[in-house]
């Protein structure tokens, strides 16, 4: 989308009344955290080149802002900032870096409703969820806070006495960060909160579909007191998005690179970084396995699988994707589970009272979510409840439950990214272990089961980098968030999340 300067600035503040009169009838209270602008070297800025893209909801389909249409120009004025600005960052204290990050804790906090509402409008997510990755997204600004004065370096015993050995922990420099649409606020938060804490500048780039979230909570962490370049977004069209993501990438000036998305992308990144040995930490796809056992408590197990796959409509890359039942409860276990999603499940627009799923994020996503679907069924997978768009033209999608699934569908082969259950049944442990663990992906699975033996088998032979036993809801700033096989590189949250942000210097140190 291409407006002239004067065109474009005229354009944004009609739509940015529009959006504040909207979400003031919502309970809007700080119609400045609605930001249409990028934000590089300490300043709210416009792309060079004049360009705007739109912001939708995908609940209506409405344009509800535009925003920066930036390219490889303005993403290097971001990585020439973040650069200058780490030559002073890095020698911060980690006390003086902890109360920043507290105090941006703080702001959140307080205007949570706010970004809550914000949230809703770009992405569609109901707000009960919203709220919800609020104060997820905060508990690492929380969390990291703390964890800012517990990077400890090492003395090791030295071979002679003639010297000592020393092992310090270091920022690696500037970070590009590239984030995903589906949880908007604390994918930029659970990355740039372990940057800045291990003293590294920030340059994020947020989703195209959904960048209003992030620009709203680095608003707060400008108000927070961050020095100029410290933070930095950059925010580019689904067109711009390849050439913006090369230079990050591949930029001498950044050191490393932090991005949550599909694995295809992340195997591209992978590549690009590989010129210029880049740090890299990647949270990609998942296709995790959720296995009920016999032995399983079904009421338990059944509220577990509709957390574990209706959270943000299915929309997660923890999302629960294959869903193996042990065949001497698969009968019980499918009627519980066709009665809870028949009751609990309302699917709307995000702001209307008691919605609880949302809409799918755009076309490209729904057009998926059917192919799988319709293809499975095609294969002979039966529909028990839903299998269809809402309504034609919208981007809602029936709550869906698909059973008799074989491993050679679609449902099962793909990770489907929406609202659908797939149920297969299965005989002996051994079995599901073996469905479980045929694929290329590994970020996290669940099962559940009262067999304390069986717990601690099914456990270790998981294939995962993260397992829910008896317990779907895993995620937390505590917990050391990352996958194995094709879902990944790293992990993010705990005190682990520190690690791709800082190297081990080692000083030999002759003291004769």
């Amino acid at each position: 989308m291409t407006v002239f300067p004067l065109v474009g600035t005229i354009l944004r503040h009609h739509q940015q009344m529009h959006l504040m009169e909207m979400l003031k009838g919502h309970g809007l209270r700080f119609a400045s955290l609605l930001r249409q602008e990028a934000y590089i070297g300490g300043k709210w800025v416009s792309a060079s080149n004049g360009k705007l893209f739109p912001v939708t909801n995908p609940s209506t389909r409405k344009v509800i802002a535009n925003v920066p249409d930036m390219d490889e120009v303005d993403t290097q004025a971001a990585i020439d900032a973040a650069y200058e600005a780490f030559q002073t960052w890095q020698r911060t204290t980690a006390k003086e870096r902890s109360l920043l990050l507290r105090k941006w804790h703080n702001l959140m906090e307080e205007h949570k409703e706010d970004l809550a509402l914000i949230m809703t409008a770009e992405a569609g997510k109901p707000l009960v969820e919203a709220r919800g990755e609020i104060a997820y997204g905060s508990s690492f600004l929380e969390w990291y806070s703390e964890e800012a004065r517990r990077i400890y370096g090492e003395v090791a015993q030295s071979p002679t006495n003639s010297k000592e050995m020393i092992f310090l922990r270091q920022p690696i420099g500037v970070t590009s960060m590239i984030t995903p649409w589906n949880f908007p606020n604390a994918m930029i938060t659970r990355k740039a909160a372990a940057a800045l804490a291990a003293g590294c500048t920030c340059i994020i780039k947020p989703a195209e579909d959904t960048p209003l979230s992030g620009l709203a909570a680095v608003d707060l962490a400008e108000k927070a007191g961050f020095p100029p370049g410290v933070l930095n977004v950059v925010t580019a069209s689904r067109k711009n998005t390849p050439a913006v993501g090369k230079l990050l990438c591949t930029s001498s000036k950044v050191a490393g690179i932090s991005f949550t998305g599909s694995t295809a992308v992340g195997r591209h990144l992978y590549e690009l970084c590989a010129h210029g040995i880049k740090r890299i930490g990647l949270e990609l796809g998942g296709n995790a396995p959720f296995i009920v056992f016999n032995s399983a408590n079904i009421k338990s197990a059944v509220e577990g699988l509709m957390v574990a796959k209706f959270r943000n409509t299915g929309q997660a890359c923890i999302s629960a994707n294959r869903i193996l039942v042990q065949e001497e409860i698969y009968d019980e276990f499918l009627e519980a589970l066709k009665e809870s999603v028949s009751k609990n499940l309302i699917v709307g627009d995000g702001f209307d009272k008691g919605v609880n799923q949302g809409p799918l994020i755009n076309d490209s996503q729904l057009r998926k979510v059917e192919n799988i679907v319709n293809e499975s069924v095609a294969a002979g997978a039966k529909v028990v409840l839903g299998g269809k768009c809402l309504k034609k033209g919208s981007l809602f999608f029936e709550p869906t439950i698909l059973s008799e699934v074989t491993e050679d569908m679609s449902c099962f082969q793909e990770e489907v990214f929406g609202p659908v259950i797939s149920l297969k049944r299965f005989t002996t442990e051994e079995e599901a272990l073996k469905i479980a663990n045929s694929t290329d992906q590994g970020l996290a699975s669940y099962f559940y089961s009262q067999d304390v033996s069986q717990v601690w088998r099914v456990a270790r032979r998981l294939e995962t980098g993260m397992v829910g036993i008896n317990e779907s809801l895993i995620s937390a700033a505590e917990g050391a968030f990352g996958g194995v096989k094709q879902s990944g590189i790293g992990r993010e949250g705990s005190k682990h999340g520190i690690d791709d942000f800082t190297y081990l210097k080692y000083l030999c140190i002759g003291v004769n």
